[in-house]
């Protein structure tokens, strides 16, 4: 019996959990089989992580005696988190790859906590903080809390035939037949680097991972992953029929995508030996109440919005648009959100409504650690975001000129207020709660003057909101290379404990990388997939 053989078990390869109401196979639109969606809504709970400052509302919290003032001073401190000019705040160790399969974790845990309308409202003048209890039971996630990969395999998503998913060709030339400027990228021959589209609209199981090219990038890296897996599978199980292919191949990618979080992506952005530890069983919250998993909102309101200050203003992209002799310019984080189907590619006409040639990426530029160019490597963890946060190029556009227009495209202005509006704890508060000594006053005023100076005359250097203590705790403590132990142990324990919630995840299957996809080659030593390039690797965007 092979490590395949093995690792489907006994039972009938035929059954499967799903992810996501159903999707049914209904007639082929173009070269792809179209997936006809069950829309019936599905929502899964979210809670609060630290249930006893939850109960201790307002005193483990920001004060709420005076809203408008409190909500002045927040946006006063998001504006002074503004990186000015060229960029100041170091590089971290961390490749920029990282950034962004955060950005595709986080997609793939929650949705909701951002949109205006729901309990999450911050778009009133002088929004109010609600109860925790109101938070609760007001707000519903839109995911399921499992790195199950629903945004690949869920509702919108498109399969190509029976055993793989579909994807999209990138545009030779512009729609009125010129052709792009630079050059193609390698492996050349291979047009298939695009998301499945239908009039320029990416389908897939969730529209925000076409919000940016990398993220986008990264989701079509997925879904060849998914294609290579099933050709693995079916070459080694001749006799297997094609659905039991199919629900091998998206097990094994769930799996390998779990085990690369757990064990490269959290490994990078958390303080040593806390996996160690929570795999070992030192996970101090439970994720379920009421007999129900819930995703904590600290995690998602808070601690994981980390990642917002590992985002450059301009990436070293492909050798189009990029740092190279030649180039035509550095993707910009503009141009990074304009040649997407949110984007609309750049619109208007000539431009294709489909990824051009030309801005296929080169992850090689985004996952090297040794690599001796900077731009290369993602932002240090800190307080200072890059300046284009602070104008969101697709935020507020809706709204008049004014200071909701304005609180809608800050992306710091907006992480405090929503923070407020939800019942975040203190970041003191959660730090006692972990037994963690907080920060000191001369801690949390180190480094830009400016934020020093907003922060006390906000009033938060005994009460600190929860997001800026995270990212501030990881500038102090962990010299922007990592979270620090605060926001280490709310981002690892959330996703870790996710996934020994889900019976169907790799923890409860005694599964590692040698029991899957292998290489092709062993130009890197070895044959198994163990790393975030690995992957890469073997979907063959690399």
């Amino acid at each position: 019996m092979d490590a395949e053989t093995a690792v489907a078990g006994a039972a009938a390869p035929d059954t499967e959990q799903p992810v996501a109401p159903a999707s049914v196979i209904a007639p082929r639109h173009g070269d792809h089989v179209a997936a006809a969606v069950d829309t019936t809504p599905f929502q899964t709970p979210f809670d609060f992580l630290f249930e006893d400052l939850a109960d201790d509302f307002p005193a483990k919290h920001l004060p709420n005696a005076d809203p408008a003032t409190v909500v002045a001073k927040l946006r006063a401190l998001g504006a002074a988190m503004v990186e000015a000019g060229p960029p100041t705040s170091p590089n971290s160790n961390t490749p920029a790859v990282y950034t962004y399969w955060g950005q595709f974790v986080d997609h793939d845990l929650t949705a909701n906590t951002d949109r205006d309308g729901t309990v999450s409202n911050i778009t009133a003048l002088n929004p109010q903080p609600l109860p925790p209890a109101e938070v609760r039971d007001g707000l519903k996630n839109l995911r399921q809390p499992a790195l199950n990969l629903d945004s690949v395999y869920g509702p919108g998503s498109v399969r190509d035939g029976d055993i793989k998913m579909a994807l999209g060709t990138v545009a030779e030339q512009n729609t009125d037949g010129s052709i792009p400027p630079g050059a193609h990228i390698p492996p050349l021959g291979d047009a298939r680097r695009d998301l499945p589209r239908a009039n320029g609209d990416a389908q897939l199981g969730d529209p925000r991972n076409d919000e940016n090219l990398i993220v986008a990038q990264l989701h079509t890296a997925f879904l060849r992953f998914h294609n290579v897996a099933a050709d693995w599978v079916a070459a080694r199980h001749p006799d297997w029929k094609r659905k039991s292919i199919w629900v091998r191949a998206k097990r094994l990618t769930q799996w390998h995508y779990q085990w690369l979080t757990v064990n490269d992506f959290l490994r990078e952005i958390t303080m040593p030996g806390v996996v160690d530890s929570i795999l070992l069983g030192e996970r101090e919250h439970t994720l379920r109440r009421d007999g129900e998993v819930f995703m904590p909102l600290e995690f998602s309101i808070a601690a994981y919005r980390f990642g917002h200050s590992m985002v450059r203003g301009a990436y070293d992209f492909n050798r189009n648009f990029g740092t190279d002799p030649g180039a035509v310019t550095r993707a910009s984080f503009d141009l990074l959100f304009a040649f997407t189907g949110g984007g609309k590619f750049n619109a208007p006409a000539p431009h294709p409504d489909v990824l051009p040639f030309n801005w296929v990426i080169e992850w090689d530029r985004f996952v090297d650690h040794s690599s001796d160019n900077p731009i290369h490597f993602a932002r240090k963890i800190d307080t200072l975001l890059a300046g284009p946060l602070h104008d969101l190029r697709n935020q507020g556009n809706d709204q008049p000129p004014g200071p909701v227009r304005q609180l809608l495209k800050d992306l710091a202005m907006r992480n405090l207020v929503r923070g407020y509006v939800l019942a975040m704890p203190t970041g003191q508060a959660v730090a006692e709660a972990l037994e963690v000594e907080p920060l000191s006053h001369a801690e949390l005023t180190s480094g830009d003057p400016g934020i020093a100076q907003a922060l006390a005359d906000g009033g938060f250097l005994d009460a600190t909101p929860l997001w800026f203590y995270v990212l501030k705790e990881a500038e102090v403590r962990a010299n922007g290379n990592s979270l620090g132990e605060v926001g280490s142990r709310i981002v690892a324990e959330t996703i870790i404990g996710q996934l020994y919630e889900d019976p169907n995840s790799y923890v409860h299957h005694d599964w590692t990388p040698a029991e899957g996809v292998r290489l092709s080659d062993s130009s890197n030593g070895h044959h198994l997939v163990v790393t975030i390039p690995d992957f890469l690797k073997a979907a063959g965007v690399l």
